[in-house]
């Protein structure tokens, strides 16, 4: 992939960012520009596998999938990877999702990332369209929950360590974010 990225001039269109194929980075598509992240911490993956696991029977009850690290399409030219989706019915097979099927979008702020999360990404998934926007804070493990109005999101509810973050929508379930921490 380094010598694709390097050797590459102008802008990048999605055709060209799909054909660089699985990488160890994220790599995603922010109108033209490559962002590139290193793997995630055992930190992060941790609270991101737990996470998971909380909301796996509650997202099959409501007839939704819960995913991890997949390509979100919010618009031509626009393809990000979030930590976590909630989705409605979608082609396993296909390389992206359409922001229309995600019904929730997490992030876990990485300590070195955190402006592209609680900025950048949370005015793209706003404006794409996404309900609901799950912040993690992965030093503290506070949950920071967010509803879209228009385009943009307002916060609905926070938990800190020894708090409960309860979600009825898009599925009804109870976080305690010191059961994601190691």
């Amino acid at each position: 992939m380094t010598a694709a990225v390097f050797d590459h001039e102008g802008p990048w269109t999605e055709e060209e960012y799909l054909a660089l194929g699985e990488t160890q980075q994220r790599v995603e598509l922010f109108d033209g520009s490559l962002h590139v992240t290193p793997a995630p911490t055992p930190r992060h993956q941790n609270i991101s596998g737990e996470l998971r696991a909380v909301l796996r029977q509650p997202a099959r009850e409501a007839r939704l999938r819960v995913l991890e690290a997949v390509n979100v399409r919010l618009k031509p030219g626009r393809i990000t990877i979030p930590d976590l989706v909630i989705t409605g019915e979608i082609d396993f097979d296909e390389v992206n999702i359409e922001a229309n099927d995600v019904r929730l979008v997490c992030e876990i702020i990485s300590p070195s990332n955190a402006a592209t999360d609680k900025v950048l990404k949370m005015h793209y998934y706003a404006t794409a369209g996404i309900e609901w926007y799950l912040l993690v804070e992965q030093e503290n493990g506070t949950l920071h929950l967010y509803r879209r109005q228009g385009r943009h999101y307002v916060e609905q509810s926070v938990a800190k360590v020894g708090e409960t973050l309860e979600l009825t929508e898009p599925v009804r379930a109870t976080i305690r974010p010191e059961e994601l921490l190691p």
